[in-house]
């Protein structure tokens, strides 16, 4: 079998998140880059916990084309158009965790207020205006909720987290669901209040270019 320690990795990966709740069933999916032309995709409709490795769909990311009689998510294009457009990016999770999801209703940006947060996912968390899920329009205002970014919030729908490798990917995930628990407990009390945004810019880029150089 082609990739199969590939495979295996993003198994594994798709059994973590359902264990720690940020999708269920066969809601969410996630990806990994092979190289400048394939990646792996978990399938359409298959509950994670009924996945094996050869139900992971190898798709052409330009092409979109898929050997494979398992089709590939929905969120396609989504995935596709993130590994054409940021040439860093190695693994893509779109997932429905619960408070990032709330958050994703109020159509707004989340502003730079817990360390980790900055450092991890960027200066802000912004919220990619709805559109029909698995669309061609839905991948592209993603795509740009996503710049300068690796997470973003789907309006009404979810969010979506992407990384160099799965495990930063992961983690964005998990520092998203933190910072959205932490926004959302904030309004109780007033609202958090924010780090300086080019702070926050400036945490995240020493993040990314010196922190996590070993990634």
């Amino acid at each position: 079998m082609k990739y199969f320690s590939l495979r295996n990795k993003l198994l594994e990966f798709a059994k973590i998140l359902v264990s720690n709740g940020l999708v269920v069933r066969s809601w969410g999916n996630l990806s990994l880059r092979i190289d400048e032309n394939l990646m792996l995709i978990t399938p359409s409709g298959k509950p994670y916990e009924e996945m094996i490795i050869t139900d992971l769909v190898l798709v052409n990311y330009h092409s979109l084309e898929y050997d494979f009689a398992q089709k590939p998510s929905s969120e396609l294009d989504l995935h596709a158009e993130v590994y054409k457009s940021r040439k860093e990016i190695n693994a893509v999770i779109h997932t429905h965790q619960q408070n990032a999801s709330t958050l994703s209703t109020l159509g707004i940006e989340i502003p730079p207020i817990i360390d980790d947060q900055v450092q991890i996912l960027g200066a802000s968390i912004r919220t990619a205006a709805y559109a029909h899920t698995g669309s061609k329009i839905l991948a592209l205002n993603t795509l740009n909720a996503l710049e300068g970014r690796m997470s973003a919030l789907m309006a009404n729908h979810g969010a979506v987290c992407i990384g160099r490798s799965l495990d930063e990917a992961f983690t964005a995930c998990q520092i998203l669901e933190k910072t959205a628990k932490i926004f959302i407990d904030s309004q109780i009390f007033g609202g958090a209040k924010s780090i300086n945004a080019e702070l926050a810019q400036q945490l995240h880029t020493h993040y990314l270019e010196s922190y996590s150089k070993w990634e």
